[in-house]
């Protein structure tokens, strides 16, 4: 039997200037108890899972003993909240423990609720189970979904309680992504005209997410970051995945989907529909996604200006005509998902209204988004997802498509709100056997799995949930 091995760390982030971040141990917990593994992203990463499982890698992952190499910071970063500025946020309940290198690249390893930090603001730092076991569930199902997305590598429970509406269980979440640079990362720079440490963070980000491009091309930097971006809110939008709180500081540069507070999937189509219960006004609906993108990339642009040569007019144009590109890459990213919901390859206007009339009728006639698409994928059963049944027989007369390609762009399974809250209400029983068996169904949510139908249904009446909470 081979002998097991911790982590081997290369923090890159750590060898910045010490005003990215502050130094700091994660502050330990009662009593660490493995919940989940993620095997598959383990040895993606090139860690030993065996080693993971053991009494010190579960010590590592409740952040009670950190490994030899291991560099344990918290990010400084800023942001606009909802349209407000706040020019210090920063992990207030995160510690960023290092970076490996594994088989395919550079990943951060970061643990989330590992208790305060300079940047906490008067909370605690820690974490409550619910939202730890809603990251690790709808973050690995948005990769198997195909969504570019931060990773879920362990959950580990505390032993310990923390204090919000109620007394709740404690957990730790271990994160995995290529970097955790965000625009509010550069925004914390640029409100200090801090040139060169933007100069610095932006080489760390082209490094690690955009290494085709030339050292120093900030301009093609924000180029690829706008495209990511575009691509990323219209898979969002072909999955009815409402973010919810799409700040800047969660707006990653890479275009990877972070932070899954009060997300959800929709249930019943709408464009209008919300979910958060921070978002009174609705500022981060399904709809408005893709304009909330284009105003947070604009940030990122201003941000970046200085970098883009010394004559700041021409700076500015060279700027704004890349972001005033964001809406034919998004126009071109939405038609080929939704062209491919609806089983073609390819399209013009006609298409576009095809899908936007489809669309009025699923909202018109409280249509589940989900079991629509995919019902059509199989032939059979769209149109009893309708109110009125004849407004989707009307519709179809002109359409046809091909299943393999609706098979392959609408999934059977998805995170649903009601079994989410499901899982995470026995969790905090300790039972956690449905969290393990949604997380093992939506790994494959492509497949038909006759034997876990259920997990496929709309929620009753009952079951819907309305809101969800963002669990700091």
């Amino acid at each position: 039997m081979s002998e097991l091995s911790a982590p081997v760390f290369d923090n890159a982030y750590a060898r910045l200037p010490e005003r990215f971040y502050t130094r700091l141990d994660p502050a330990p917990v009662v009593a660490p108890a493995l919940i989940a593994l993620n095997d598959g992203l383990a040895a993606e990463m090139g860690l030993d899972a065996g080693w993971l499982r053991s009494e010190a890698g579960i010590a590592m992952l409740a952040g009670n003993v950190m490994p030899d190499g291991a560099q344990p910071l918290a990010q400084a970063y800023a942001g606009h909240q909802f349209g407000g500025w706040s020019p210090q946020l920063g992990d207030g309940r995160a510690n960023v423990l290092g970076e490996v290198i594994g088989p395919s690249g550079r990943w951060d390893v970061q643990l989330k609720g590992s208790g305060p930090t300079p940047y906490s603001r008067m909370g605690d730092g820690r974490a409550a189970l619910g939202p730890v076991l809603r990251e690790y569930i709808v973050s690995e199902a948005m990769h198997a979904l195909g969504v570019p997305t931060t990773r879920a590598l362990a959950a580990v429970s505390t032993g310990e309680e923390v204090l919000r509406e109620a007394r709740l269980p404690g957990a730790v979440l271990t994160r995995a992504a290529r970097s955790h640079i965000r625009v509010g990362t550069f925004q914390y720079f640029a409100a200090r005209q801090d040139v060169e440490a933007l100069a610095l963070l932006m080489e760390e980000a082209r490094g690690r997410h955009y290494p085709e491009l030339a050292e120093g091309d900030a301009l093609g930097f924000l180029q690829a970051v706008v495209a990511a971006q575009a691509d990323l809110v219209a898979r969002w939008m072909g999955l009815g995945f409402i973010h919810g709180v799409m700040n800047t500081d969660n707006t990653h540069v890479g275009g990877l989907t972070i932070d899954y507070g009060p997300c959800a999937f929709m249930d019943a189509y709408h464009p209008a529909q919300v979910f958060s219960s921070i978002d009174q006004m609705g500022r981060y609906a399904y709809q408005a996604q893709p304009q909330i993108l284009v105003w947070n990339l604009a940030q990122l642009a201003s941000c970046l200006l200085p970098l883009m040569g010394e004559d700041a007019e021409q700076a500015i144009e060279d700027a704004q005509e890349v972001l005033g590109g964001f809406g034919e890459l998004y126009t071109e990213a939405w038609k080929r998902v939704f062209f491919a919901k609806i089983g073609l390859s390819e399209g013009g206007d006609d298409e576009v209204a095809l899908v936007q009339d489809l669309l009025t009728r699923m909202a018109e006639n409280q249509a589940d988004f989900t079991l629509t698409f995919r019902a059509m994928a199989r032939g059979a059963g769209a149109r009893e997802q309708f109110v009125d049944p004849t407004a989707f027989d009307a519709w179809a007369k002109g359409w046809q498509g091909d299943e393999a390609v609706m098979r392959a762009a609408n999934p059977a399974f998805i995170p649903r709100n009601h079994r989410v809250e499901e899982a995470i209400q026995a969790g905090n029983r300790g039972d956690f056997a449905s969290f393990e068996r949604l997380v093992e169904v939506l790994q494959r949510p492509y497949e038909d799995q006759p034997e876990h139908a259920a997990l496929e249904a709309a929620p009753t009446e009952q079951q819907i949930v309305r809101q969800t909470f963002c669990g700091t």
